[in-house]
């Protein structure tokens, strides 16, 4: 594993304990000597958790569509900025050059961008760990909704555990360096043909 990539908020969230987190996760990804790779604002969590990165020493790379760079404030002091046309071309480069998948708190885009990265491991696009870094529980109602999927036969169990959630960062890193995908389909056979 070289490189993961965090998806979290352009804003700071409510709670002191967000903005902790991001800033926990950064050092502890350039610590451990991965390349942070992440959408390039230099607001929010996202301007946090870089800049902590970029504070260890690490590797950070930069995402962001023209539009966006035009309206949010790209982070100055990146190893990287990459500007893009669309979010579509976006999400696809930070895929290609990360190796697993954290979201930290954030809003819908947080929450679209690991679920599509999500839905392509299920479908077998790629095998890279994804998970949630669960701070202050946030993501302890999504947790329990998406169990509720599993129990209602929208989704595998064996899918549902290939989302890593975890309160600690250096935890969550630990599940993804054992992480092994599935090899159970997506695809339900049909029983009533």
């Amino acid at each position: 594993m070289n490189a993961i990539c965090v998806y979290c908020g352009s804003n700071p969230g409510n709670r002191p304990d967000y903005l902790a987190a991001a800033e926990a996760l950064g050092d502890l990804i350039a610590r451990r000597g991965l390349r942070l790779v992440y959408g390039g604002a230099e607001i929010g969590l996202m301007g946090r958790v870089a800049s902590a990165a970029l504070a260890a020493g690490g590797e950070v790379v930069g995402i962001m569509p023209q539009a966006l760079v035009d309206r949010e404030i790209a982070h100055k002091g990146l190893s990287e900025l990459h500007v893009v046309a669309s979010m579509h071309e976006r999400k696809k480069m930070m895929a290609d050059l990360s190796d697993g998948f954290i979201a930290l708190p954030g809003g819908i885009g947080t929450l679209e961008e690991l679920f599509e990265v999500w839905t392509w491991a299920q479908l077998g696009h790629h095998d890279k760990p994804c998970g949630l870094l669960d701070v202050a529980g946030y993501y302890s109602k999504l947790a329990a909704f998406l169990d509720h999927q599993v129990a209602e036969g929208f989704v595998r169990a064996e899918h549902r555990a290939m989302l890593a959630i975890d309160a600690d960062p250096a935890a969550l890193l630990q599940t993804f360096t054992a992480y092994q995908a599935p090899h159970v389909t997506k695809w339900v056979e049909r029983s009533d043909v």
